[in-house]
């Protein structure tokens, strides 16, 4: 039977779990998506250890948001994902057949979860009598051997078919560097290149746009990547720190 504890954490833990999850599900950037799965994997782990599995608890905080999200979060990090999605199809056709496999999937959950019959289970302390990772054991490579194998090969599967969809064929040839200012030329356009970034002693300046003539600072300067990810440097806060020096300086040769 539940204990009245467990019953208290598994209802304050359910519902911010579900939140973690509408996370995942309507989030814009994949950073904050990947996070969102972070965190409901740690509550899950949470829940698990209050169940009495500390083996399943600790593998679930560890292994999967300790190892598994965190590289996940930092590909994400280290290609840089943009928020605009194309709409150009490189494999034709996928769409529809990724909608008739969602719906046959759905189908057969669905018909499968109703005719399944819920048993009470057998006591947790009958369950772990060998101990917590004996008992694991004997379910995943014994009883479940078969869907546990399968589920591997699933992930496998998944993780080539992402890679595949990923993909962006180029439609058109790669223009070379020649090409590229020819094109400026012609067009008149950005003739001495895009504007390079700010320059500051005191800061990484990759990040910092650089100043326009009129004083405003220019987005073109900066990748587009650091755009998206809303790590650009305002040089509005080093406005006060160089009027402080001039200030000095001013004063110094007054004196």
């Amino acid at each position: 039977m539940t204990g009245t504890g467990e019953a208290v954490l598994f209802f304050i833990a359910a519902p911010i779990m579900v939140i973690g999850a509408c996370g995942l599900l309507f989030a814009k950037r994949a950073v904050y998506a990947a996070l969102s799965m972070v965190f409901v994997m740690i509550l899950l782990g949470i829940v698990y250890l209050a169940q009495g599995a500390d083996f399943l608890g600790i593998v679930q905080i560890f292994v999967y948001s300790g190892a598994v999200m965190m590289l996940f979060v930092f590909v994400i990090m280290l290609i840089g994902v943009d928020a605009s999605e194309t709409m150009v199809e490189t494999i034709r056709g996928h769409r529809v057949v990724s909608i008739l496999v969602a719906l046959g999937l759905a189908a057969l959950i669905i018909s499968t979860l109703s005719g399944v019959a819920f048993r009470p289970g057998r006591p947790i302390e009958e369950i772990n009598a060998a101990g917590n990772v004996t008992g694991l054991a004997e379910v995943i490579f014994g009883q479940y051997m078969w869907a546990f194998e399968m589920i591997g090969v699933l992930l496998v599967v998944s993780a080539i078919a992402a890679m595949v969809l990923a993909h962006r064929e180029r439609l058109v040839p790669k223009p070379s560097q020649r090409e590229r200012s020819k094109r400026r030329i012609r067009d008149n356009h950005y003739v001495a290149g895009l504007p390079a970034p700010g320059v500051y002693a005191r800061h990484n300046a990759v990040d910092t746009p650089a100043l326009l003539p009129d004083g405003t600072p220019s987005e073109l300067s900066v990748s587009r990547v650091l755009v998206a990810r809303e790590q650009l440097i305002t040089p509005d806060r080093y406005v006060d720190p160089s009027v402080e020096i001039e200030n000095e300086i001013e004063e110094g040769k007054q004196r």
